[in-house]
């Protein structure tokens, strides 16, 4: 007779591998579970991909749970407004212009909207590698946060994808491998990362959705990895950008899969 420990062990075991194993091999992995990330999976799993998403820390979300200076309100476009209406999120009018948002109803919305459609979420599995195959970023290696944390020396897994999206945030971690470990040549001013600018949210906001782009053959990035890579402005609380951003490479990657 199983004693009730060893049958909740195995179903979580099961079930977990199960869905390790199912998503070995993707239509496309994205880095980074924050805003714009969450948006694009959310449109391309609703549109019939299969998405892995792949969060370093243990909740998703990105930087977005604080609010400003941890006070849980940020502020959202009218038209960025539309798009966490879909989710169905709510906002507060501030003006002609603006809307507040309740920064933890925002992420976790976001996190089950991404959920809903489709899209997979592996938490504290960080990615230390990518695989280019022939000139085309076709996978990544992924290993536990925690043992990446502890330097232990444990050997990853590759997951093989078609198109991999770079939404880390500030610190571009999937473009620096790129760039830094594989030498590759991105679509930037330079080939290389430029880097963020100072505060300025009227122009950040503009140059996060302009800079979302494919950097390089199956190689994309969103949100603020796409305004470090092209040297754009930060822009603090205001998520709008993010949110367009995220539809925005989502409609890019349809579309070069779609070739």
């Amino acid at each position: 007779m199983k004693m009730m420990e060893e049958t909740i062990s195995g179903a979580i075991v099961r079930s977990y591998f199960k869905k390790l194993e199912n998503y070995l091999s993707v239509d496309v992995a994205i880095v980074g579970a924050g805003p714009s990330g969450l948006v694009a999976a959310h449109d391309l799993a609703k549109a019939g991909y299969k998405v892995a998403m792949y969060e370093s820390k243990l909740a998703p979300g990105g930087g977005t749970w604080g609010g400003g200076m941890l006070m849980n309100e940020v502020v959202v476009q009218n038209d960025a407004a539309e798009i966490l209406h879909e989710f169905g999120i709510r906002t507060v009018p501030v003006d002609d212009t603006y809307h507040t948002v309740d920064s933890v109803e925002m992420a976790s919305g976001l996190i089950f909207g991404a959920r809903k459609a489709g899209a997979v979420i592996f938490n504290a599995v960080k990615v230390e590698d990518i695989a280019i195959h022939n000139g085309v970023v076709c996978g990544v290696v992924i290993n536990w946060n925690p043992v990446a944390r502890l330097e232990m020396h444990v050997d990853p897994i590759v997951v093989t994808t078609r198109a991999l999206i770079d939404g880390t945030g500030h610190p571009s971690e999937i473009i620096n491998k790129a760039v830094n470990k594989a030498g590759v040549k991105i679509d930037s001013p330079t080939g290389g990362i430029l880097g963020e600018k100072p505060m300025w949210m009227e122009d950040g906001e503009r140059t996060t959705v302009e800079n979302t782009k494919r950097l390089y053959p199956g190689l994309y990035a969103s949100g603020m990895a796409a305004n470090n890579v092209q040297g754009g402005f930060r822009m603090g609380p205001i998520f709008g950008g993010m949110f367009k951003s995220g539809r925005k490479i989502a409609q890019i990657v349809m579309q070069d899969l779609a070739k």
